[in-house]
């Protein structure tokens, strides 16, 4: 009697435990999620013997709350006048870029980032001769590839925006770069 009693209850605890026991939900598959998109990029501009106007749009898309990356496309325009000591204009450099860029960041900490950004910018330009006047000199257009690496901190703007302060440098040093051969400060604005 003892043992049919024993087996009794070691059937009921095994029963018990095997009902306790609950399938794992299957996950559905995850869908693209347009709140985790973001928007922003870079506008600028200064005005005299240097002039420098850029607009570069981006959008991207938090892949996780500390990898963000997207696309976006380059327009720049410069002028450069060159002067005798007198002040008159000897020479101005005219040059535009036109270009595609893909970006990531990765975010180690909520507020600092790192950044790489390759680009493909169209380049054309322009020399003008004023004193003593010769003809014009055009550039030829080419391709320039870009390769910016850099980091820097995101200030948190309302509840989805941010301003982010940069360091970046053009890794590849082409000479006709819009970079230059220096590091530079970026500031740029996402949504």
């Amino acid at each position: 009697m003892k043992n049919w009693l024993t087996l009794a209850l070691l059937i009921l605890l095994a029963a018990n435990a095997v009902a306790q026991e609950t399938p794992a939900p299957e996950e559905a598959p995850k869908k693209f999620d347009k709140s985790k998109l973001v928007f922003g990029g870079n506008i600028g501009a200064t005005f005299g013997d240097f002039t420098f106007i850029q607009f570069s749009p981006q959008v991207g898309y938090a892949f996780t709350k500390n990898i963000v990356a997207g696309a976006g496309v380059n327009f720049s325009y410069s002028s450069q006048k060159f002067r005798y000591f007198n002040g008159d204009e000897s020479e101005r450099f005219n040059y535009g870029y036109a270009g595609l860029n893909v970006f990531t960041r990765v975010y180690p900490v909520n507020f600092l980032f790192l950044s790489a950004q390759p680009e493909l910018n169209y380049n054309w330009g322009k020399i003008k001769y004023k004193n003593p006047p010769a003809p014009d000199v055009k550039i030829d257009g080419a391709f320039i590839p870009t390769l910016l690496l850099g980091g820097g901190v995101a200030i948190p703007m309302g509840n989805r925006g941010q301003t982010m302060l940069s360091l970046q440098y053009d890794v590849l040093q082409n000479n006709r770069s819009p970079y230059g051969k220096r590091a530079f400060f970026n500031i740029g604005f996402s949504l």
